[in-house]
Order: C-alpha cells, then sequence, then structure tokens
C-alpha cells in the first residue's frame, strides 16, 4: 500500500522556509504563476497533474547546502 503523501499546502511552506525562498518565486518557478502560493493559502483546489508538477519541482529543486557545496 502506498504512503499517503503531506497535504501540498503544508508541503509547499515547509519547502519554502527550507529554502528561504519568497512565494511569488516559488510560483514563477515551479507552476508559472506568481500567485500560486497565495491561492493555495486561501484554499485554491490544485489539479492532480499541477500536484504532480510542484512535487517534482520540489524533488528536483537543489537543498541549500547542496547549492553552497556547488558555489
Amino acid at each position: 500500500m502506498d504512503t499517503p503523501l503531506p497535504p501540498l499546502p503544508e508541503t509547499i511552506e515547509a519547502f519554502l522556509t527550507l529554502h528561504d525562498m519568497a512565494p511569488v518565486t516559488f510560483g514563477r518557478l515551479a507552476a508559472k504563476d506568481p500567485h500560486f502560493v497565495r491561492d493555495i493559502r486561501g484554499g485554491r483546489r490544485v489539479w492532480p497533474e499541477t500536484d504532480a508538477k510542484i512535487r517534482a519541482f520540489m524533488a528536483n529543486h537543489s537543498t541549500p547546502i547542496e547549492q553552497k557545496e556547488a558555489a
């Protein structure tokens, strides 16, 4: 049985904190929508395809430690 994924809004908030990334920047990079995080915080529903795209962006984005090592 698959383990359920944590809710997308909580995952995004944790990602923003970990990466010290502005919500508008995240929205532009992950969803091509600068208002994406604001809308999610306001209760916007997300299609499964969009959910998968956002999670893939977060999974493939390097961590702050990896970014520091690359510099």
